[in-house]
């Protein structure tokens, strides 16, 4: 196995211990000299390679190189496989934490009706509550384009109807014949709705 693709990213947070990438088990170290870590992360200092495989094998563990960049490279004594499962599974509850915020878009034209307005204020109320952003894109038709304070003040409009639950991320700004503003859900809204999926 070449050097390169061993390398890896290794930290201790919170006592625990780190890998990415691939790294080298027992015989497959090629150092003559490693500094050697207990299972319980004590340090136990410089020895030959040959003592630190003698140590793994009396213990019934693997030794595992963390860093193998180090000068000498750093090897862990472990139950290689135990950790190798513990970690796919903290992998697969972190994945499972994840919230993907999507943005959801309301589109609406500068002579909406009051009543539509409140309508589509609904829908992206929904949006926010469930932790999405909402794009809110004003379609100009026509000469319509000529006059861009119409939709600016129809979205910061819509923005304080809706700002009990919003903050503004991108102001109104022209973008083509259309005018767009981002709403972004408050902290708290996006805590309420990860305690939500989490019941």
């Amino acid at each position: 196995m070449e050097a390169s693709s061993c390398e890896l990213a290794f930290i201790f947070s919170g006592g625990e211990l780190l890998i990415s990438k691939d790294w080298r088990v027992n015989e497959e170290i090629r150092a003559k000299e490693v500094r050697l870590i207990s299972e319980t992360g004590e340090q136990l200092g410089i020895v030959s390679l040959k003592e630190a495989l003698d140590v793994s094998l009396e213990k019934g563990l693997d030794l595992v190189e963390i860093a193998p960049l180090a000068k000498p490279p750093v090897c862990r004594l472990m139950d290689y496989g135990k950790f190798k499962f513990e970690q796919s599974k903290r992998e697969k509850e972190a994945r499972k934490k994840q919230k993907i915020i999507e943005v959801k878009e309301i589109k609406m034209r500068p002579n909406i009706e009051e009543h539509d307005l409140m309508v589509k204020a609904k829908n992206a109320r929904k949006f926010l509550n469930s932790g999405d952003k909402v794009k809110v894109t004003i379609m100009f038709r026509g000469r319509q384009i000529t006059h861009p304070e119409l939709g600016e003040k129809l979205c910061l409009r819509f923005a304080e109807v809706l700002s009990d639950v919003s903050n503004i991320e991108k102001k109104p700004k022209i973008e083509g014949k259309n005018m767009v503003m981002v709403l972004m859900p408050k902290p708290e809204n996006e805590k309420n709705a990860n305690k939500k999926e989490e019941a």
